[in-house]
């Protein structure tokens, strides 16, 4: 099985490093609304419009206020002079019900506002996180003719990247401040690396999934699946990738692009971070319901729902690991302890071969990550930090483990509430859930 695992990464990476960039599209011919759901958001938001208005001038920009208890509405209504600027409110108790829940209200009111002659096909809605900073040419870049210039494109996600990777965070101690670097230099390396060559390697199986971040989906595509409800996105905690599923199982196909991307913050503090992927994990759990509806849609090749498929089960094969990768080195000990000299024997006759393999063929999917890292994205860093890189990703993975078994406590103890993930300028006062 390591084996095989080493042979899928080098077959997904070499696709990856022999990208090159494509020829861009005509921004004009489409029609772009950026939805902005906001929680809380007081420090950011308004930078962020700022930032979306002198970037994109053609673009319209819908911010979704969750009920804000701070002056997230103060700041956005600041900007009323600007017609491309829109607030959408929500107030509790319909508000605080999750990401998915905000963006089908800003849904619902884009269709009311542009009515019902408006271009389906033309408009295209873009997901940014309230401090995202999409790439200037993000725009040109999925208007191409291979992205929505091709009319069965429903969806495009772009390649995400950490804002403050190399960024030292301030105020802290030295040692936490190493910490909190490293944590979201691995961020950076994930998303860039690992998950951008999955990316790829799903466009051969037609199963690119949806990221909550630089999200480029068609209206036309929301249209054909949103019901007589007016809801595209479902109640899952990891709306993004359901939202692909009900794409791809309705006919369309989706699309992924490394010429641009959107940054994001990468968090400093472990504690928010296992948070965040714990929501992730569940949300990758909920969305087990679709297993299948995947095999059943003729949409699909078996290519393809067997590698979602496999996507969807990683959580619970990483509860499966837990519970059998000790079984071994358990019996190891306990012949340790009652015959010591027989396991120096076996050990140096030959089985330090077989702990040497194990090792390389364990530690190698995810140590190679580090120099690609260099070789693709940062090649300022040195070629040994760049293996050192390597190694702490492979301590990095392991806490999907625990993330794992948090989220399957939280199904059991039937908290599917959607729990926002602080900003590392926001203090840790707990997080914040909304269960039901």
């Amino acid at each position: 099985m390591s084996v095989a695992f080493v042979t899928y990464v080098f077959l997904i990476v070499i696709p990856y490093l022999r990208h090159k960039p494509r020829p861009v599209g005509r921004v004009g011919d489409f029609e772009w609304h950026f939805l902005v759901p906001c929680r809380d958001e007081e420090a950011v938001i308004g930078d962020t419009v700022r930032y979306l208005r002198a970037a994109f001038p053609i673009a319209h920009v819908w911010v979704i206020d969750d009920d804000s208890d701070d002056g997230t509405v103060d700041v956005v209504r600041g900007f009323r002079g600007d017609r491309n600027v829109h607030l959408v409110r929500r107030h509790r108790p319909h508000a605080r019900t999750g990401k998915g829940d905000a963006l089908n209200d800003a849904y619902r009111t884009l269709k009311l506002w542009m009515g019902r002659h408006a271009d389906a096909e033309r408009a295209v809605i873009v997901v940014v996180d309230a401090d995202g900073r999409p790439a200037r040419n993000c725009l040109e870049v999925c208007a191409a003719g291979h992205l929505f210039g091709d009319d069965t494109i429903g969806a495009v996600q772009v390649d995400v990247r950490m804002v403050n990777a190399g960024v030292r965070q301030p105020g802290v101690s030295r040692w936490r401040g190493f910490f909190g670097d490293l944590l979201v230099r691995m961020q950076d390396l994930e998303f860039r690396t690992a998950i951008a060559a999955i990316q790829v390697s799903r466009g051969v199986t037609g199963t690119i999934s949806m990221g909550g971040n630089g999200q480029f989906t068609r209206l036309s595509a929301l249209d054909s699946i949103a019901g007589p409800a007016g809801q595209p996105w479902r109640g899952s905690l990891l709306e993004d990738f359901e939202l692909g599923v009900h794409l791809l199982t309705a006919g369309w196909r989706t699309g992924f692009t490394m010429d641009t991307h959107v940054h994001q913050e990468g968090l400093y503090s472990l504690r928010r971070f296992l948070a965040q992927r714990t929501r992730w994990g569940q949300g990758t759990m909920q969305c087990m319901r679709y297993v299948r509806r995947i095999w059943a849609s003729p949409h699909l090749s078996t290519l393809g729902a067997a590698e979602m498929t496999y996507y969807l089960a990683q959580p619970w094969m990483q509860l499966l690991g837990t519970l059998i990768y000790p079984i071994p080195l358990v019996l190891l000990g306990h012949h340790v302890v009652i015959a010591p000299g027989e396991v120096w024997a076996w050990f140096v006759e030959g089985a330090w071969i077989l702990f040497t393999a194990y090792g390389m063929f364990g530690l190698l999917p995810f140590v190679l990550w580090g120099p690609v890292y260099r070789m693709r994205c940062q090649p300022s860093i040195g070629f040994w930090r760049a293996v050192g890189y390597g190694f702490v990703y492979a301590i990095y993975i392991y806490t999907f483990y625990i993330t794992s078994w948090r989220a399957l406590v939280r199904l059991a103890r039937g908290r599917n509430g959607w729990a926002k993930t602080r900003r590392n300028t926001e203090r840790i006062t707990g997080e914040v859930a909304v269960d039901h």
